[in-house]
């Protein structure tokens, strides 16, 4: 089964370009609208700022975590 799908992703690699970015964007839309509806509603600005210092923070930490790997 394995090579049966490697063989037709070496044939179709465009393709599957598209359908992995496609499945990517869509799964960060979802996140993007979740965090909107449930976290502050109500104060879209503050929303955006918790937004952001969460994001960096794993940003940080996994820059941390990467140089220790090295």
């Amino acid at each position: 089964m394995f090579s049966k799908f490697h063989k037709m992703k070496s044939h179709h690699q465009t393709i599957f370009t598209i359908v992995i970015a496609f499945a990517v964007i869509s799964f960060w839309r979802g996140v993007w609208g979740l965090m909107d509806e449930y976290m502050l509603p109500v104060n879209t600005e503050m929303s955006y700022w918790v937004s952001v210092v969460i994001g960096l923070g794993i940003l940080i930490m996994t820059g941390y975590a990467t140089k220790e790997l090295a």
